[in-house]
Formats: structure tokens, sequence, C-alpha cells
């Protein structure tokens, strides 16, 4: 999202971006005015504290998860009006992961975009739900599978919209509480992930939009890194994300797995949720990290190990290097599906990992060309699409248009 609020501040738009407050680091580092949100609400509430479905997986964590959401889009909703109209903001640029956020600008009378930087949802069954891993099929029982998946969400967002319908009586707006879709924007809808990478479908409203990856390589906050230690052996760059990486478990998976392929080089990107000293021994020549300078190293990777993250995934295919998926939850599963299906990797769910299983997974990976062959397919769709500027475009023309 930072990398879009620059583009549109590069064609002379006054841009700010709005946040939780401890977001105002990476906004920051993309040289971006910063205005916090919902400091007071936080303050007030557990928010800070760390969320309870980290420790979770699968659909347990996307329950426990979308209970903490209907807490934050409350701090959201209290205060995002208030932070709108003092900012003189003329029009929004909302990201779908925060959910009926939108509410805010409705309840101003404010032109909005949404944005889906994660996966988008589907909520007419006509595609799995994002947090299954389920394969994309047509036929009566899997259309009724995917209805139901449907109606389990809706059923674990029980709270959050419970929160958007007093926020809405509240400002006096009119929502149809019965199409979950509702408040979208009927502007424009927004969804990075390239449409070659989606599962086929016809359905989607005319407001919504393919476009490809926020990409630009700049904006990023400075990351140190042992280049040095570099073999120059084929490099395995693995990576659990920004939240789902205390999953001390997983990283000794990875290591012991990729410790039985000879030749090559594991660089594993830990994050600062748990103690590296967990993982125990590693190969010597691994290197270890907090943070790692992620596209810098897709660049000399010959396979990325993900947990599914549609960022890294994206990233990844920009680069042409295919994945090893450990899905966890959120829309994990979904993009993992879609690796499954474009064939540009494999993936193990976290239930099914073993070091045996991933061990051959990576063998598949390094060893046929099918993999890279497709990933590199992608890096070709990615680069021709060029969709920073195609999205850039439909804001700048949907809100000329509104």
């Amino acid at each position: 999202m930072t990398t879009l609020a620059r583009k549109l501040q590069s064609r002379n738009h006054d841009v700010v971006f709005i946040s939780w407050p401890d977001g105002e680091p990476s906004v920051r580092a993309a040289d971006l005015t910063f205005l916090s949100c919902a400091v007071k609400e936080i303050a007030a509430a557990p928010l800070k504290e760390r969320p309870r479905w980290l420790e979770l997986e699968g659909e347990e964590a996307l329950r426990a998860a979308l209970q903490n959401t209907a807490a934050r889009t409350e701090a959201m909703l209290n205060a995002l009006p208030a932070t709108l109209t003092a900012a003189g903001v003329d029009a929004v640029v909302l990201d779908t992961a925060l959910v009926y956020a939108e509410l805010a600008p409705m309840s101003l009378g404010m032109p909005y975009i949404h944005v889906s930087v994660a996966l988008h949802r589907d909520y007419s069954g006509c595609t799995p739900p994002y947090f299954y891993d389920w394969p994309h099929e047509t036929t009566p029982a899997a259309l009724a599978r995917n209805r139901k998946g449907v109606e389990s969400f809706l059923e674990m967002l029980a709270p959050t919209i419970t929160v958007a319908r007093a926020s809405a009586k509240r400002a006096g707006l009119d929502v149809d509480w019965d199409n979950p879709s509702a408040t979208i924007s009927n502007l424009a809808w927004i969804t990075q992930t390239p449409s070659e990478f989606d599962f086929e479908s016809s359905h989607w409203p005319k407001e919504f939009h393919y476009t490809g990856p926020f990409h630009d390589g700049a904006g990023r906050m400075d990351v140190d890194f042992p280049w040095e230690r570099l073999t120059g052996e084929p490099l395995i760059y693995a990576s659990m994300g920004t939240m789902l990486n205390d999953l001390t478990d997983v990283f000794r998976t990875i290591t012991a797995a990729t410790a039985r392929h000879k030749g090559v080089q594991l660089v594993l990107s830990v994050g600062d949720q748990l103690d590296p000293e967990q993982i125990g021994s590693l190969p010597s020549d691994t290197i270890l990290v907090e943070h790692a300078p992620q596209l810098e190293l897709l660049k000399r990777a010959s396979v990325c190990i993900t947990h599914a993250g549609l960022n890294t995934v994206l990233e990844s295919l920009a680069q042409g290097v295919p994945q090893v998926a450990i899905p966890v939850t959120v829309d994990q599963p979904g993009v993992a599906a879609r690796i499954a299906q474009k064939k540009t990797g494999l993936f193990v769910p976290l239930k099914k990992l073993t070091v045996s299983h991933l061990s051959r997974l990576l063998d598949q990976v390094l060893n046929e060309p099918t993999y890279r062959d497709n990933a590199r397919y992608f890096q070709k769709v990615i680069a021709e699409t060029n969709g920073l500027s195609v999205a850039a475009d439909l804001i700048e023309k949907s809100l000329t248009s509104s």
C-alpha cells in the first residue's frame, strides 16, 4: 500500500497514509506523510497484546483472528471519521483487510476505493473461500462446498459485523446486511493479484479489476545483511512472513529438510518473535537473520520457502522464483491452492509438515523444470502488465468520474 501511495504522490496528488501507530516506521521509510489513527482507542483496549491467533493454525487461527478484528474495526470506526475530517481528505483508498472501515468515508459522504493487497475475498461461492486450500472446481458438489465455506466465514465474522451494523446505524447509513459485499466500493475494487494467477471465473462485478503486484523495489526499510557470507551455491530463501513467524517447529523442519540437500545454501528469515537459539543447530553455511532484504535475495534464489503470503509469492513470481509453500491461515491456503493449480510450486499443509515431506517437495521444485518455467512465465506477465501503474490509473480515473 505504501508503494501505491508513493505512485499516486509522484503524480502530484497530496497523499497522507493513515494507519495504526505501529505502522509509522514503514510509512516513514517510504517517505510518506503519516497520520496515526485510533491512538486513544488502542490505549484504552488490549489491542497491543500479542494476538492469540498467532499461536494457532488453520480455521481455528482464522476464527481467533476475526475476533480480534472486531475490536480493531470498532477502534477504527470510532476514530477514522475525525481523522479524515481533520486531514482535509477528499477521497480514501482502503485495504479490504480493514474490514468495514469503509463505513467511515461513507458516513462523511466521501468517495472511496478498495484495494486487496492480500488475496481478494469471494462471497459468491463461485470460487473456494480463500482460507481453504481447496482446488477450483465447478461441479455442483464443489460449489455447494464453497457456499458452505462462505457461511462458515460469515459466522466467524459475526462479531465484526455486529460492530459494523452498530456504527452504520449511528451514522444513519442504509446497508443491505444480507449482502456481504454491500459496502465494497462501487467506484473500483483493485486486486494486486494478476488475473493469470487467479482461479478462472467470470462472476466478478464490473468494478473489480486485476492489476498485478505493486512493486517498484523502493521505499522499504533498510535491512543489514551479510552478503559476504553467500557461497554462490543455489540459494534457498525461507521466510514465514512478518506476522506468522514465531513457529519454531516450522523453522526447525525447514532447516532439517534443507540440510538433506547438498550443494545448496539456506537463508532463513525468522522475524523478531522468537529467539534464534530455539531453532537449534544449523548447517555451517546457513544464514539466519531476523529480517532480510527479500527482493534482493529473491533475485538470487533458486526456490522460496514461504507461508504463501500473497506479497511474498508475487515477489517470488516477479523474479521467476518457484515456491514451496507452508500455508498457516487467513488467505495463505487460498494462495497455496493457486500455486498448485498454476504449477509455480508445491505446498504442504501445516498439519502434514514433516522433514521428509518438505525435503521431497524441495527436490521436486529444485529439479523439475516445470515449476521454474511457470514461475518465469509469471515473471514475464508481471513485467508486461506493470500492475502498479495500472492501479494508479484506475484510482485516478475512478475518482475523476465520481
